[in-house]
């Protein structure tokens, strides 16, 4: 039996723009095979939504507390919320 779809929203928080930050978001949410988006946010901030196999956000959330190597991630907020219907992995603006 497959495990219910589990949907997160991310605030990630320190050096995270102009450090490509959400292409390395997008291919690594891809590889886990989850759907969502990943966009900048005008406080500096990266606002991710992420849903699919629970174990696939799990892996996503701990690797945004990373990050790409040119990152430096100083707070990770995660809050679950309802999935929505979404076919792929965008970045957004």
């Amino acid at each position: 039996m497959n495990a219910s779809p589990r949907a997160v929203d991310l605030t990630i928080t320190g050096h995270v723009q102009g450090v490509s930050f959400r292409a390395y978001t997008a291919d690594r949410a891809r590889e886990l095979g989850l759907v969502g988006w990943v966009e900048n946010l005008d406080d500096g901030s990266v606002h991710v939504r992420a849903q699919g196999d629970p174990d696939a956000v799990e892996s996503l959330v701990d690797w945004c507390h990373d990050g790409p190597s040119v990152a430096r991630v100083d707070d990770v907020e995660v809050r679950d919320v309802a999935p929505e219907s979404v076919d792929d992995f965008s970045v957004r603006r």
